[in-house]
């Protein structure tokens, strides 16, 4: 069995407890659509990179701004949820992978797509 270290259980945990606080507990307008996708927990559970990906382009800036402003809130939720010594020093990050995966997907049904045509323009040529 795989162990693993305790700054990943943790946080883990500690992405889904965001999720809830911003869903429920924060009531902030500028908030839009948004996932916690991850959170990077330094070994010693001080520092916590809090990755979001938010689903409007127009509306990442106004998002990350009301995130921000509600970052002290956020981490006394967290005290009060979770039983560590510490609560981490929250950095909340932007997560462009789902981007970057959109646009792998897109590129590879490109390549995809002119291979079929040059194999439907193939056998016409071979045909009498």
């Amino acid at each position: 069995m795989l162990r693993y270290k305790r700054a990943v259980r943790v946080g883990d945990l500690m992405r889904e407890e965001i999720a809830d606080i911003l869903m429920h507990k924060v009531k902030d307008p500028r908030i839009g659509f948004l996932t916690v996708t991850g959170v990077d927990l330094s070994d010693d559970l001080r520092y916590a990179k809090v990755f979001v990906s938010i689903y409007k382009d127009e509306e990442r800036e106004a998002t990350l701004k009301a995130i921000e402003t509600a970052k002290g809130f956020i981490r006394r939720e967290l005290g009060k949820r979770m039983s560590l010594k510490f609560v981490p020093e929250l950095v909340f990050r932007l997560d462009k992978s789902i981007e970057y995966g959109d646009k792998i997907d897109r590129l590879l049904k490109e390549v995809s797509e002119t291979r079929r045509s040059e194999a439907t323009e193939n056998e016409k040529d071979e045909s009498p």
